[in-house]
């Protein structure tokens, strides 16, 4: 099973300009710095929380057709599913439609009526494309998580060239919101 970025956010978690005002800076002269680490910031608390906080489109492989007729996708929210497709074990894709979508649960999840009775490629025959994210813009994400994000930009602008870890109260801030499933 792999995840894959698609599409990019189109916006930021938080805005340079709130970033700034978080850090007390009035100067121009950081501004592309702090914007590379806001980005570096929200792809780190993602990766911490396991789930999308802007809206993005990712692409998740699967090996076979899940027993339970239930497949969950790997980064909360769930928006939607924009297509299940399947290789079979001559490499041929194919749309599979049959199929419900449950965005309301925590993460999402695929319901599947019915499978296709042929045989898929040995790795990676199934690939689900969705849009997932809280939202396309900072007013959507829960402020907790703005915050997480505004602390570790602070941590990581005051450290400069001391690497990129992650203090402990800030991972903890992240890992609170972080997605679990069985």
């Amino acid at each position: 099973m792999t995840l894959r970025l698609i599409t990019a956010p189109a916006s930021a978690t938080v805005a340079t300009a709130t970033a700034k005002a978080f850090l007390r800076i009035d100067h121009t002269s950081d501004d592309t710095l702090i914007e590379t680490l806001v980005k570096a910031a929200s792809e780190k608390g993602e990766a911490l929380a396991r789930r999308a906080f802007i809206t993005q489109t990712l692409e998740q492989t699967f090996d076979e057709w899940p027993s339970d007729y239930l497949l969950t996708v790997l980064r909360p929210r769930l928006q939607s599913v924009t297509s299940v497709k399947y290789l079979d074990e001559n490499a041929d894709e194919f749309t599979w439609t049959d199929y419900a979508v449950d965005a309301k649960s925590e993460p999402g999840k695929i319901i599947f009526n019915s499978f296709p009775s042929v045989d898929l490629l040995d790795s990676g025959g199934i690939t689900v494309r969705f849009v997932a994210g809280y939202g396309a813009s900072e007013s959507a994400i829960p402020e907790r998580i703005k915050q997480a994000v505004l602390q570790l930009v602070a941590y990581w602008y005051e450290a400069r060239g001391a690497g990129f870890d992650v203090p402990k109260p800030i991972r903890e801030m992240f890992t609170a919101e972080r997605a679990v499933w069985f």
